[in-house]
């Protein structure tokens, strides 16, 4: 048996071992007791017991010569193998079971409590990115992953993740596809993005959707699977690297505009209430340049018509997103008012 193959064999058969030989020598002990000394066996047995344990109580009965060299060997073989076994089960306790069985409890807890959350379909290069983006803006999310490895990966980066198939309905409940805000399909291939798109379109009606396509086919098949955005890494990074190399400003100043570091301007959407103080008034009535200091870029209508540069006198209804420019605080106070009902 090579070094490898002991090891294995000790940390799966070792706590076995070990309690079958304290056993044992229990066993032994309240015997050789009987044997030796004529005594009952829970006579036999408390001496045995409190020999092994050495608590120090004093004998049962007045031990014989015989006796007492019987009780020599069950100290010395028993202290030793009560130690080796208490020990051994210690170390199966915190090095093994009991830590692991905690972190899955508080594993499955979390799955259960968490919500307003997005679900993220594979950890590969586009799964980790994402992730990383909500993890800056501490937006809670699940990542699901069917490799191990990657898996691991997402767990030591501190998401909550489940190893499974991101296709499967029993998978999307666990992560609690009912209590989510959005799911992102970005698994290795195709195939199995247009499968995840459309389980959790059949689960969940309502919800938002983002899928990843590789080919202009797998665009087409997504949006018919239910995506409500699909979109292809290539080319956007090729739209990018034009766009960079015609408008080198205006890439820069859209980074800007949306990086989540920048402390001093961001470009954010507001939902408008549907009983909002902002509802129902133009942009001018609402004084939002003066009141917020910030820009309405756009307005993207409940039917996801997008009007960009509106005028002054473009009315605002209820659930208009206004896509805005400006400071990080005043986004905050503008998106306060546009929940705010009015009196």
């Amino acid at each position: 048996m090579s070094r490898i193959e002991g090891d294995r064999w000790f940390r799966a058969q070792g706590p076995v071992f070990a309690v079958a030989l304290l056993v044992c020598i229990v066993a032994g002990g309240t015997i050789g007791y009987v044997e030796i000394e004529g005594w009952g066996l829970w006579d036999a047995f408390y001496m045995t017991i409190i020999t092994v344990t050495t608590v120090g109580y004093k004998e049962v009965h007045d031990l014989s010569r015989a006796g007492q060299a019987f009780n020599v060997v069950v100290l010395i073989s028993g202290v030793g193998a009560a130690l080796y076994t208490f020990t051994l089960l210690a170390t199966v306790v915190v090095e093994g079971g009991l830590p692991k069985r905690l972190q899955k409890r508080r594993h499955e807890r979390m799955l259960e409590t968490i919500k307003d959350h997005f679900i993220i379909c594979g950890y590969g290069r586009i799964g980790s990115i994402v992730a990383h983006q909500f993890r800056r803006q501490h937006v809670p999310f699940v990542v699901i992953e069917r490799d191990s490895e990657r898996l691991q990966a997402a767990m030591e980066d501190g998401a909550l993740a489940v190893e499974a198939d991101a296709s499967r309905e029993e998978v999307l409940k666990r992560v609690g596809i009912d209590r989510a805000r959005g799911l992102i399909a970005a698994v290795g291939t195709d195939a199995e993005n247009v499968y995840a798109v459309l389980s959790a379109r059949v689960m969940r009606p309502d919800l938002f959707i983002v899928g990843r396509a590789e080919t202009e086919d797998a665009t087409i098949k997504l949006r018919r699977a239910g995506a409500n955005r699909v979109i292809s890494p290539y080319q956007i990074g090729a739209v990018q690297i034009a766009q960079t190399a015609l408008r080198p400003a205006v890439v820069d100043f859209m980074e800007l505009a949306t990086s989540t570091e920048n402390l001093e301007l961001a470009m954010e959407e507001i939902m408008v209430a549907p009983h909002s103080t902002l509802a129902h008034q133009s942009i001018l009535a609402a004084n939002l340049r003066q009141r917020f200091g910030i820009i309405v870029v756009g307005i993207q209508r409940e039917d996801r018509r997008m009007e960009f540069n509106p005028e002054p006198e473009t009315l605002i209804h209820p659930g208009d997103k206004l896509v805005v420019l400006g400071r990080p605080e005043s986004l905050k106070k503008l998106e306060a008012t546009a929940a705010e009902a009015r009196a």
